[in-house]
């Protein structure tokens, strides 16, 4: 188990430090940041305006939905039955599949954000990186996740219990 979540571990800050390590240079001028905002009037113009239309709302709906999707990827039933079954192997593969979710719209939408210099990109990626806290790989985590969950009685079960 412990193999398994330092390679979600790997993925998470490698991600994680990649978006931040391009932020970092294009924050400091090393990577050059709004290299798509076209002055020329014309085709080129509308086309350019398009083209950034079209890619903000297919960001719009990829964060969104793989944020809604890596939060609740566990809770299917197909997904949750594999890692019943398989336990080690199953929570290796769908941790990276969640991860990816989550985490390639937030790289996407930070070099989107500086490539346009528009803030939807920032705000979709800021929204990302405040999911993942609850996709990190702890070891209780990825334990917990492939346990077969069994239910605690509730006080108005135990109500039921003692009329019966």
């Amino acid at each position: 188990m412990k193999q398994v979540r330092n390679i979600l571990a790997a993925i998470f800050w490698g991600l994680l430090g990649i978006s931040v390590l391009l932020a970092v240079l294009f924050e400091c001028e090393v990577l050059p940041a709004g290299v798509s905002t076209v002055t020329v009037t014309g085709t080129e113009t509308s086309t350019s305006a398009t083209v950034e239309f079209l890619c903000r709302f297919t960001m719009e709906v990829v964060t969104l939905l793989g944020i809604w999707l890596s939060l609740r990827l566990f809770k299917f039933q197909r997904v949750h039955a594999d890692l019943m079954t398989r336990k080690e192997e199953a929570l290796k593969k769908w941790g990276v599949i969640r991860l990816l979710l989550l985490e390639v719209p937030m790289l996407l939408n930070t070099i989107l954000y500086y490539i346009y210099m528009q803030t939807t990109y920032g705000y979709m990626a800021i929204i990302a990186v405040l999911c993942l806290p609850f996709v990190f790989p702890t070891l209780s985590r990825c334990e917990g996740e492939v346990e077969e969950i069994t239910e605690t009685p509730t006080p108005t079960d135990e109500k039921e219990d003692e009329e019966a």
